[in-house]
């Protein structure tokens, strides 16, 4: 049995993996058009290992991150892996927000979350430099080194005899004599069964192997800063803000990384191509794509407002500032270093609808995973576990 996994980020490795474990005796390659692991989403997070507190009870993201939050903190501990259980705080700011912040509690505790409740003081004996009328704690939070975690993967994968390709770009997928043929840059692959872990590109994939994605990727990049060294005993851990629930982007919070940086971010603005790490950045085929689509002139319709205040904060670096001083008072723009940004893949229905949970589409001998944006590193090996429990038998 042969399977093709397309996408060398966290989740296709982990579906390459997971497939070696199953199904020991089989051949799985993995294609990767860059020349690295993880060169995407991956190595562009924030390295956090989410809890599952923001999703909807019952959906994937919700089952599958909190299951992930400790397989990866298990897949971690036992290879090695730079790691933390940290925990963290999402603060009420005002007391407007502390209805909002009190249905998010009851999510967290519908998820099976060893969430709680802490007024002011006790959220400042977490994070003395915090501001808050009320907050939640959630414990099983962590941080992680991802990009080690590709590697680790990989190593796995070579040692089980996968085949792994770097540079290997798929250009299209046809079938011969009833075999799906996977033409690459590398050359051709052949497969009985197909995964499509693309990330940015996964709706492009979807369509080579004859596939209608029910959404589109429209790329947001999220853009960080991080507090100087000499500002880093500001933060202790993570703290974030109450999220707008109409978003799937969380606002921008402050994060102690596993090197003990502290990230502030992500601000969240459309980008100007699929891997547009920057303002300078532009590819005409995906802006092209971009405002062709009906799906994103209705999401522009229904949030511009939202959409104009990310562009500015992004212009702004006291804006910026600003947004993070809510949290963290003692934060000034002068406290804040340029930090690389990251590309969230979110699909879009033609609606105008944000895809808020996981879309993967099975048919016939083919998976693809079409919205895998935060939390899909946390989840990552459920996710893969629920690819590979899902597949076609062997014929």
């Amino acid at each position: 049995m042969r399977y093709v996994v397309i996408g060398g980020g966290i989740v296709g490795l982990a579906t390459a993996h997971r497939l070696t474990l199953e199904h020991p005796d089989a051949d799985v390659t993995v294609l990767e058009k860059e020349q690295t692991w993880g060169a995407h989403q991956t190595g562009h997070n924030s390295g956090v290992i989410h809890a599952g507190v923001y999703y909807k009870p019952g959906s994937l993201k919700a089952t599958l991150c909190k299951a992930g939050s400790a397989s990866m903190v298990e897949f971690c501990r036992e290879h090695g892996i730079p790691h933390q259980v940290t925990g963290k705080l999402i603060v009420a700011t005002e007391a407007s927000e502390l209805p909002r912040l009190r249905s998010l509690y009851d999510r967290a505790l519908a998820n099976g979350l060893p969430a709680r409740l802490v007024d002011a003081d006790e959220a400042r004996s977490f994070e003395p430099e915090v501001a808050c009328v009320q907050g939640i704690h959630v414990a099983s939070t962590g941080i992680a080194d991802f990009g080690a975690v590709c590697v680790t993967l990989a190593t796995l994968l070579e040692k089980a005899g996968a085949t792994l390709r770097l540079g290997a770009r798929v250009t299209g997928i046809s079938t011969l004599h009833g075999e799906t043929v996977v033409h690459t840059t590398v050359g051709d692959v052949f497969a009985d069964v197909l995964v499509n872990c693309a990330g940015l590109h996964a709706d492009r994939v979807a369509k080579l192997a004859g596939i209608k994605p029910p959404a589109r990727i429209i790329p947001f990049r999220g853009e960080y800063f991080e507090l100087h060294p000499s500002r880093r005993h500001l933060v202790n851990g993570l703290i974030y803000p109450v999220p707008d629930p109409q978003f799937p982007f969380l606002g921008v919070h402050l994060t102690r990384m596993i090197d003990g940086s502290v990230h502030a971010g992500p601000n969240a603005v459309l980008a100007t191509a699929r891997e547009g790490y920057s303002w300078s950045r532009i590819r005409p085929g995906d802006i092209a794509d971009t405002v062709s689509y009906p799906g994103m002139w209705q999401l522009a319709r229904k949030h511009l407002r939202y959409g104009l205040t990310e562009v500015r904060r992004s212009l702004s670096k006291k804006r910026f500032a600003e947004s993070l001083a809510r949290l963290v008072p003692a934060v000034t723009a002068a406290d804040l270093v340029p930090a690389s940004a990251g590309v969230r893949a979110q699909a879009i229905t033609p609606a105008g609808t944000l895809v808020d949970d996981f879309l993967i589409v099975a048919e016939g001998r083919q998976v693809h995973v079409l919205n895998a944006p935060s939390p899909a590193a946390t989840s990552s090996l459920e996710i893969a576990r629920h690819i590979v429990d899902r597949l076609p038998p062997p014929r």
